[in-house]
Formats: C-alpha cells, structure tokens, sequence
C-alpha cells in the first residue's frame, strides 16, 4: 500500500476554486472521483489526518499513487464532469449502485415494424418502453388481461416468421388476443397504434379508454346490439382489473418520484416509488455503500446524480416532483439539471405533511426492511470471500492483496483447435466483462505448456503495449502544457490541471491495461514453470504464477519440487477451485464453437475449385446439395460465380462414377444435426 505522503501534492499547488479530482492507483486506473466547492480544502482533509478517516476511505487513500484535478466554473458544472467521469471509468471506491433485477418489468419493442409486447429483465434497451417492475406472476396476469382490449404482437421473431410464411395466425390470433399482423389483418400503422394505445394506458391514461368503451357499450345497446355490447362490458371490467391493481395514493395529477433512505455506518438501503396520475406505478430499490465522511444530503445528491443520469430513454418522462427525505447538497443546481434533462421545470422538495408525507414514511419501511434483508443475505457471502482472500494470500505467502487474479485453462482434442481461455476475479467477483478468449495455433499448439507460454506471452504483451501507450499519450500531454490527460502513475501528481470545463469524452481504456496480482493455470508443474518462463521473458517480476492440478488439487508454485496442499475445506482451495471451473467453462465453450464450425462436412466439399462462397452461391441457388446434384451445366452456370469449367467440374464430380456419387450429407459432427438436405 502506497504512503500519502508520497504523493500529496503542496498545499499553495491546490486551487481553492470548485473543481472534480481523481484518484489513481499505482497502474493509472481511476479509483475515485469526488468534487468540492474548495479543492484545497477537500484534498488537503485526505492528507492531514489519513489515521483518522473511515476505514473505507483510509483504503482508498492507502491504494492511491495520484491525484489530479480540474478546475470549474461553478457548482453546476462539477456536479455534471462527476457524473460523467464516474460513469466513464466506474472507480470501485465511489458510491456503487446495485440496481435489484429480481423483478420483470413489462416492455413494448417501440423500435420493430410491428411492435411486440414481452416480459423482460436486466438491462433496458433503446427504443423499448418499460412499465413496472412487477412480481412474476402479477406480470403475466397483467399482460394477458390487456392482450383481450389491445391485441398487440407478443410472440417471437421465429413464431411470427413462420405464421407469415403460413398464412396462418398463431393460436392468440384465433382467439383474438392478437391483431395477426404476420397475415396482414391489421397494417403496421394500425397495429403501431394499437401498441402506442398500450402503452398510453400502462402510463397512467387508463380513465380515457374506459371512458371511449363506456360510450361504445351504450351505443351498443341503443342499437341493440347485445352481443358487442356484452364483449365491450368485459373489455371494461379486464381494463378496470388492471387499472385497481394500484392503490390511490395521491391525487390524479401527481407524477412524482419518492426516495427514500435507511443508512448506517457503512451501508444505505434506497427505495424511490414512482406515482404517475396519483397511483404508484414501480418500485425500486438498491444497495449503496458508503465510502466517504458524506452527510445524508450529499448520499441523496449523488442518488439524484447517477438515477436520472444513467437511463437516457427516462429523460423525457422525469416527474414534475422529485419528493426526499432531506434537502440534498446543491439542491438548486440539481433541480436545473433535472429541468434541462426534462424539458421543463422540476422540484425538489421535503414533504412536511399530508397524503405525500405519508407515503415517503411507507417507501422509508421499505427501505429499512431492505437493508435488514440485504445485510442477512450478503453477510454469509462477503465473510466467505474475504476468508477466501486471506487465506489464500497466507497460504502462498504472498506479499500482496489479492485484488485482481486471472486465471488461463487451454482446451482441445488430442491437438486439434487449440484454444485457451482468461477469467478475471476482482475482490473475490467475477468480472465478465474482462474475460477472453485466444486462438492457438502453429508451433505453440503443439502441447498444452507451449499454449501456455503462448497466450500468457500473449496477453502480458497487450499489457507491456498498452502501458507503454499510456506513457507515450501522456509525456505527449505534458508536451502540450500540462492538459488533463490522464497520466501514468508515474506522473507528477500535481499535473493534470485545467481550469476549464473539459467535456470531451475520455478515451476508451485499454483492454489489457491493468495486470493481476495472482495468474492461475489449470495444471500443474510443467503448465506453471510455462507461464512463469513466459512472464520472466517479458521482464515481468510483480505477478504471481501458481497451478491448480486436478487430481489431488495440489497448488504448484514455479520451479517448486512438491505442492502446496491446501485443507481440504479451506475457503481458499473452493476459491481456487471455482475459478479454475469457470475458466474451463469458458474455454470448452469456445473450443465446441470454434470445433462445430471446423467439423460441419458437405458433399459439395470435394469439387476442385469449389470454395466456400461458391458453395453457398450455389446453395442459395438451387436450394439444396440435391439440386446441385440434379443440375446440368449449363443450370449451374447460372449460378454465380460458376463458370463452365467449374459447372463440368460438379457434373463430373456428381457422375455414377465420379467421387461425389456417393450421398454424403452435410452434418455438425458437433451436434449431429443435418445443415444441408
């Protein structure tokens, strides 16, 4: 851990304007991101005392090698150049939100022909409107209830492409809970309109249409017409069901977004309900962990900042009322952000009293009871892994924590489509987004210790090249004077100011950049001296390099004679264990993907001079190998691509006695499954 005296910057160096600072670790990643109406006052609280800061930021501070700043205008403009580093380099010591995705929500695809109604979770995608979430089973009753009144498209792109290749609806289209727009009952303008209709009464405008079927029903009548007006007094009731569904809270008129917090020292639950026309229409929830000597005005500023910033598809349905527990920090500047976002004026206020007070004290329990939940499941968890850690850092001796560790695992059949795989584990998680996949061939696909060397030299050249990258990019800025560049840890740390708001977008981070503490190989004694032979070639002598053989699960260390044998209920062997796993997971995912394509035969395979593209030509021709077969030469020549000489080449590969004669199918050796008939 580095010393904050190192590299504390001089007191009369620090600008006492508003400004956003960073943090970096030894290896130029962006640990943390903050902002200060002082920068001098702010920075020099880091460095005073660090015995007396929280244990979270005293370890982040401890981590550092540098800190730089950028001046600002005003208040305003840190508040948006912090929102905007924080979601560009996501430093693991900020404020992290873990959006609960327990719950479905229901999504109409807005940007399709014909747009489809589906049940969907995870991340949200552009060009589809979201309304919940909802529980498993509210969902699916909602959803089915609605389909009767607005029969919009909710099957997939494979069941609506065989209808249409049918000419017949699917069951829903005969039961009229779908318009059948794959058969053209319904033209896509019509049936956009019908989705547009859904969706205008999952957002709260649900009294207009029962109104509208409240005129049809008697008009029905007058004309006596029973039987229409029996259907449109059922459309009613399905659409009342769903419209009661959600208690009234609060006036019709209301749209507003409620938060709500429950904090202690190191950890905050959240819950915002979101009422639109006075009825609550979802409800969310998260875990915020708490890194800082913040006051709960600042943690409900930074909540504003990162829940409204992150969804651009929500900016324009932001709420007229942003209602919260305690006024937050530049709570004047947040509600201009909030109104430029929406177009138009949005408050922020502290309910005292009423029906709006109230309901903040409801989402408040909610947030309490989430904490207490949140804290009894994670408990077990986080107690494991940091076991885990430690125990396995004591076990090999090693010098250093255990932060980043990744682990290889090489897989093939008796040397055919070597391939290796790379997965990442950061504190103990996965990161899936850091995992990789490499190729082996030639002379290093020979054994499995010459694809070790390989791809160990492989993926710490990246590194090796994009560090020396990030030095070149930033001697090249301190060429130009000093700009906000992103400098390498062995910068100065008091470069990096500017005293203007710099709004261009960082550049990408390199995808090697930041090595591990520990490598992993699935092996062992002949795999690990592979990959440490590879590392002491490149001059790299701050990674650890150990095996996990899978016989005995012995632990090897490079040019070691015996093992390092673990307890066999140690947390750190099942941590061990379980990365070894999930790396070979991956690398036989792979090696079946790249193994299918290299096994799949066709008869068309022998022709001389028949390449890939001509076989498909040929193919999407005449529809089949049968075909092909079937063709004379001058039918052949048809098809692109194919000359005479190569059409007489087919027929004579296809003669009764010719090499083709023979019926071969074209079959994935992989699967088993016919690609060709």
């Amino acid at each position: 851990m580095a010393n904050p005296a190192s590299y504390r910057p001089k007191t009369g160096e620090i600008p006492t304007n508003p400004g956003v600072y960073r943090f970096r670790d030894q290896h130029g990643r962006v640990i943390y991101v903050g902002k200060a109406k002082s920068l001098r006052s702010r920075l020099n609280s880091y460095f005073a005392n660090p015995a007396g800061l929280l244990p979270k930021t005293y370890a982040m501070v401890h981590a550092a090698s540098s800190v730089e700043w950028t001046v600002v205008g005003s208040e305003l403009e840190s508040l948006q150049l912090e929102y905007t580093w924080i979601k560009e380099f996501k430093p693991r010591f900020n404020v992290v939100f873990r959006d609960d995705k327990t719950y479905p929500y229901l999504a109409v695809t807005l940007n399709e022909k014909y747009p489809r109604v589906q049940v969907m979770r995870g991340d949200k995608r552009k060009g589809t409107r979201y309304f919940g979430p909802y529980t498993a089973g509210a969902i699916r009753e909602t959803m089915d209830t609605l389909l009767r009144v607005f029969p919009v498209r909710s099957c997939s792109a494979g069941v609506f492409k065989r209808a249409e290749a049918s000419g017949r609806p699917c069951l829903l289209g005969y039961i009229d809970k779908c318009s059948a727009p794959c058969v053209g009952r319904i033209s896509p303008p019509d049936h956009r309109a019908l989705a547009e209709d859904f969706c205008a009464f999952m957002g709260g405008e649900a009294k207009r249409f029962i109104v509208k079927l409240e005129k049809q029903m008697a008009e029905a009548v007058a004309e006596l017409d029973y039987e229409r007006a029996a259907r449109v007094r059922d459309d009613i009731t399905a659409l009342r069901k769903v419209f009661e569904r959600n208690a009234v809270v609060l006036a019709d008129e209301t749209d507003a977004d409620i938060f709500a917090l429950h904090e202690d020292e190191l950890e905050a639950a959240v819950q915002v309900f979101h009422v639109r026309g006075g009825r609550i229409r979802g409800q969310r929830g998260w875990v915020v962990e708490k890194v800082e000597d913040s006051t709960t005005p600042d943690l409900v500023e930074h909540l504003l900042q990162q829940v409204y910033g992150e969804d651009g598809d929500s900016h324009g349905r932001l709420p007229r009322e942003v209602l919260v527990p305690v006024t937050p920090s530049n709570a004047d500047e947040l509600a201009q952000w909030l109104g430029g976002l929406r177009g138009a004026k949005v408050d922020i206020r502290v309910p005292q009293r009423g029906d709006k007070a109230t309901l903040l004290s409801t989402v408040r329990e909610n947030a309490e009871h989430a904490l207490k939940l949140h804290k009894t499941r994670r408990a077990g968890d986080l107690t494991v892994r940091s076991q885990a850690l430690q125990e396995l850092q004591e076990a090999l001796d090693l010098p250093v924590p255990l932060l980043r560790i990744e682990c290889f695992d090489v897989s093939h059949v008796q040397g055919t489509n070597v391939v290796a795989s790379m997965v990442v584990v950061e504190d103990g998680l996965p990161k899936k987004s850091d995992y990789r996949k490499f190729s082996v061939t030639g002379p290093a696909a020979a054994d499995d210790t010459a694809a070790m060397h390989d791809v160990l030299t492989r993926r710490f050249r990246h590194y090796l090249q994009d560090k020396s990258a990030q030095v070149d990019e930033a001697a090249l800025g301190g060429a130009a004077g000093g700009a906000d560049t992103d400098p390498t840890p062995d910068s100065n740390p008091a470069q990096g100011q500017d005293s203007s708001l710099d709004t261009t977008t960082p550049a990408p981070r390199a995808k090697f950049a930041y090595p591990p503490n520990l490598v992993v190989v699935d092996g062992g004694k002949p795999q690990v001296n592979a990959a440490a032979r590879a590392l002491a070639d490149l001059g790299i002598v701050d990674v650890y390099v150990v095996g996990l053989a899978k016989r005995l699960e012995e632990v090897w260390l490079p040019d070691s004679d015996f093992p390092v044998i673990l307890p066999r209920t140690s947390q750190g062997l099942y941590l061990l264990q379980r990365i070894r796993d999930e790396a070979h997971r991956f690398a036989i995912s792979f090696h079946r993907q790249k193994r299918g394509k290299a096994m799949t035969v066709s008869a068309l395979d022998g022709v001389p001079g028949l390449g890939a593209s001509k076989r498909k030509a040929l193919l999407a021709h005449f529809g089949s190998v049968k075909g092909v077969k079937a063709a004379s030469a001058a039918e052949l020549s048809q098809a692109k691509g194919i000359g005479p000489a190569l059409a007489g080449a087919i027929v004579n590969h296809f003669a009764p006695d010719g090499p083709g004669a023979a019926p071969v199918p074209a079959i994935n050796m992989t699967t088993g499954e016919v690609i060709e008939t």
